[in-house]
């Protein structure tokens, strides 16, 4: 298939596909889909799911089950969809070529990608749905997933999966008039929040009186932040274990965050909308006027202290995306994007490493490679 780089799968990945919904059959490296075909074939379908996830190489060239013409292996070349990683062969990085072209890279198993430059090449739609089954980027998403039964493992298993939207748009989640609403441009969390936190800060102030208290106060709500970042990272948005299996979770799960993981560069699904900050914000109101009950000005100078601290959050989340940055900021970036594309399950401060460390979930981005078959 001339002019399309296929995707690399590791074993684990084929072997899964081995029913009759979603069946794949390897020979050498090449991976095929041989879903459609399987009803089809001339010896029956439950030969084909004998091997479904397997290499069937051997079984195609035996004589005294049937040895295979080559118009067999003609038909198989319409259902090409991949290859397998060079672990998986044995073969050496640089003797395998997936199209004639760039070397095949060794991959994280879970996430499919080997490096920070995967996230920001461009997915096939329409080889992606054809490949995983899971969501179709050339459709509104949101109606996807919601009518798509999938099962947690599945959904799991795909939104940590990075893909790139081309261009960089951003995917149409619902494809009516809803659509503007879902997204947010960076900017638009400084201009309504600084105000505001600048308001809430001077009026604190006032009522302490004292500069001294009034600046420990407000620093006391910026280090809280780093706290409250790391525990909202880590137990909301990557509630990925405690998910309900059911399609309100699943999908509350990707409005929330899914939907980054799914398309990690969408510039306009970086930063949080102020509508949904308000909802997860008013919590936090209540608690700091509850543990500084004596103090009404104390608990809203360390709320403004907090809230500067998200927003802070929320730019460096951003610019690490899309922008180049000073040195502390470029080894944040690549932190922060080997969660994305290396180890999701580790490496939830993105402001700073220091609750990682504390609490053991530091990101150590291991060497990339495929699993290798059992």
């Amino acid at each position: 298939m001339p002019g399309r780089t296929l995707p690399t799968f590791t074993p684990a990945q084929v072997e899964s596909h081995n029913t009759a919904k979603s069946c794949y059959i390897t020979i050498g490296r090449n991976v095929y889909d041989v879903t459609d075909f399987v009803e089809d074939h001339p010896g029956g379908g439950d030969l084909i799911l004998e091997y479904a996830g397997k290499d069937v190489e051997e079984i195609m060239k035996d004589e005294i089950s049937h040895e295979h013409s080559e118009a067999a292996y003609e038909i198989l070349t319409d259902y090409h969809v991949g290859f397998l990683g060079p672990e998986a062969t044995g073969k050496s990085l640089a003797n395998v070529r997936a199209d004639g072209g760039a070397p095949v890279q060794p991959v994280y198993a879970s996430t499919g990608m080997s490096r920070e430059e995967d996230l920001s090449i461009d997915t096939d739609y329409t080889q992606d749905y054809k490949t995983y089954k899971f969501l179709d980027l050339n459709k509104p998403l949101f109606a996807q997933l919601w009518y798509g039964n999938f099962s947690k493992e599945f959904y799991l298993e795909q939104i940590h999966r990075p893909r790139h939207y081309k261009g960089g748009d951003s995917a149409p989640l619902f494809g009516n008039f809803l659509e503007p609403l879902t997204k947010t441009a960076w900017y638009v969390v400084p201009l309504v929040w600084l105000p505001l936190i600048f308001y809430g800060t001077v009026i604190a102030s006032r009522g302490l009186g004292d500069p001294i208290p009034a600046v420990a106060y407000w620093v006391g709500g910026l280090c809280i932040w780093t706290l409250v970042e790391y525990v909202l990272h880590r137990f909301l948005f990557h509630l990925d274990e405690w998910l309900p299996d059911n399609r309100v979770g699943l999908t509350l799960h990707f409005l929330l965050h899914g939907i980054h993981h799914y398309l990690p560069m969408d510039r306009y699904r970086l930063v949080m909308p102020p509508t949904l900050f308000v909802i997860l914000a008013l919590p936090f109101w209540k608690l700091a006027h509850t543990v500084f009950f004596y103090n009404w000005f104390a608990a809203t100078q360390v709320y403004c202290g907090g809230i500067f601290g998200y927003v802070c959050y929320d730019l460096t989340h951003y610019f690490i995306h899309h922008r180049n940055l000073p040195l502390y900021y470029k080894e944040l970036k690549k932190y922060h994007l080997a969660h994305h594309y290396a180890d999701y399950e580790n490496g939830f401060g993105v402001t700073s490493r220091f609750w990682d460390r504390i609490f053991g979930t530091e990101l150590d981005t291991p060497v990339p490679k495929a699993v290798k078959a059992q």
